[in-house]
């Protein structure tokens, strides 16, 4: 649901500048990726959900690669470097000045905080504005507030200060209530206070959090709204904190579908990205990844032991035991177990792709059926075909990839290799073992045959004292003592 504030303006500041050194990692935080999309990218897409007039991005770390990933994703953000001034007070004081003469509200938002919801950040907006603040702070209670900063109130519950924990006295540490990094604030109050911040703390750093209570001595008004879902504020500093984030953000995903008409036997081995869609009645069986952009029509059944990505899977098919890439499965169609679908795949409605199958940049037409054992790569197939068990399409002559293209109608017998560039005719046949290297017309039968040669005594002469050499020697006295015995009868 899209949420429209439009009481009075509203801009976003997301602040990606750290590194991030808990992570332990050549990627910035803020690119790591839950669900689909790197950790900034749920903070904008949750934050444009409030319709604000503009979004800054501050940041400093991998700086062309973090705005670079943030502008792929959503162009209209503005990037704003972050200078050598260190701590958030800095990187909102210039990212006010991007924002020029804006006097409505600012949203501060972390972009290391993924699980934030509209409807959260909605409630915070709201509650900022009915109580005429000039600062509010999103708040969570955690039995564990290690590592968060501490939000600090008076006797009458009016908070009074932020405190970051490298900074606590041991009683502020003992605090539950933590700040979820999430603030609302007057923008001329803000603007107003945050050059009277300085950096006399553990850090060094110049701390957005010591506005508050610069707000509170000038009398204005700060208040806290308290998450909902205390998920919804928890932050990733570390691996640890990522794959948290990462299970929580699934649940979430998979209860919303689950609500939308999709049985999803297993939530905890199921993973679905936030952008992948599910129909109504469709069925997810155990250890089943649903990735990207991949859709799946009504009816279908996808799984165990599957991952889809970036697939789009049609009306009442069957996925089981299948990894596939960009490929498209027609409705009705039957995939797997232990097929290994590559980009470019598209398989037509009832047809079938079947076990230790492995199809590359591929067309297999309606009907089409490559039932076992098979590699087709760069091959376009029509409708009704039949390949045998062990079909090979030999796509590669050590300088460039050329294509097999198979007519309508068209069975072949096992173990066929079509060696590429070659056309198999509509309605034509091959037989067992042939390696077909010219085209075939349209209803022909291609047959490869070669006189089968024997060489008797193979085995004892070139694998002497062998199991196999003393059974064939017994084997052949037996034989010839047989062929003497029928000799004498005559």
């Amino acid at each position: 649901m899209t949420h429209n504030i439009n009481d009075r303006g509203l801009a976003v500041i997301v602040l990606a500048a750290g590194q991030g050194t808990r992570m332990k990692s050549s990627l910035p935080k803020v690119l790591h990726r839950i669900g689909g999309r790197p950790l900034v990218g749920h903070v904008i897409d949750t934050a444009l959900a409030l319709a604000p007039e503009r979004v800054v991005l501050v940041v400093r770390h991998e700086r062309d690669l973090v705005a670079g990933t943030v502008i792929e994703q959503t162009p209209g953000v503005v990037i704003v470097d972050q200078d050598d001034v260190p701590g958030t007070g800095r990187a909102v004081e210039l990212a006010l000045d991007a924002l020029d003469d804006f006097t409505g509200d600012v949203l501060v938002l972390s972009g290391d905080v993924p699980l934030l919801d509209s409807d959260t950040l909605t409630g915070l907006v709201g509650a900022h504005r009915d109580g005429s603040a000039a600062a509010t702070v999103l708040s969570a209670v955690l039995e564990d507030a290690t590592g968060y900063g501490r939000v600090i109130r008076d006797a009458e519950g009016a908070v009074t200060r932020i405190v970051e924990q490298k900074d606590a006295t041991p009683d502020e540490a003992a605090v539950h209530e933590i700040n979820a990094g999430v603030y609302v604030f007057e923008a001329q109050a803000l603007r107003a206070h945050l050059s009277l911040v300085g950096t006399a703390n553990a850090q060094g750093e110049k701390y957005l959090t010591d506005v508050v209570a610069l707000l509170r001595d000038s009398r204005l008004v700060v208040a806290a709204a308290s998450a909902p879902d205390a998920a919804a504020a928890l932050g990733v500093n570390d691996r640890v904190q990522l794959a948290e984030a990462a299970r929580l953000l699934n649940a979430r995903t998979v209860r919303r579908w689950q609500l939308e008409g999709a049985t999803i036997l297993d939530p905890a081995t199921t993973w679905i990205d936030v952008d992948a869609k599910l129909a109504s009645d469709v069925t997810v069986l155990p250890n089943t990844h649903i990735l990207g952009a991949t859709v799946v029509d009504a009816g279908a059944t996808i799984g165990p032991d599957t991952s889809l990505v970036h697939c789009e899977v049609g009306e009442n098919a069957t996925v089981t035991r299948t990894d596939a890439t960009l490929a498209v499965i027609g409705a009705g169609a039957t995939v797997g177990p232990f097929a290994y679908l590559r980009p470019g795949t598209h398989l037509g409605a009832r047809g079938k792709i079947g076990t230790f199958v492995e199809t590359k940049n591929s067309t297999i037409g309606e009907r089409s059926k490559v039932p076992h054992l098979s590699y087709i790569g760069d091959t376009t197939i029509g409708t009704g075909v039949n390949l045998g068990a062990g079909a090979i399409t030999a796509n590669y002559d050590d300088i460039a990839k050329h294509r097999t293209e198979i007519g309508d109608e068209v069975h072949t017998g096992s173990h066929n290799v079509f060696v590429a560039p070659v056309r198999i005719g509509d309605g034509a046949k091959t037989g067992a073992g042939a390696v077909v290297r010219k085209d075939v017309p349209a209803g022909a039968l291609a047959l490869s045959i070669a006189p089968q040669r024997n060489i008797e005594g193979w085995v004892e002469s070139n694998r002497p004292g062998t199991g196999a050499a003393d059974v064939a020697a017994r084997a052949r006295s037996a034989q010839k003592a047989d062929d003497g015995s029928q000799e004498e009868d005559r």
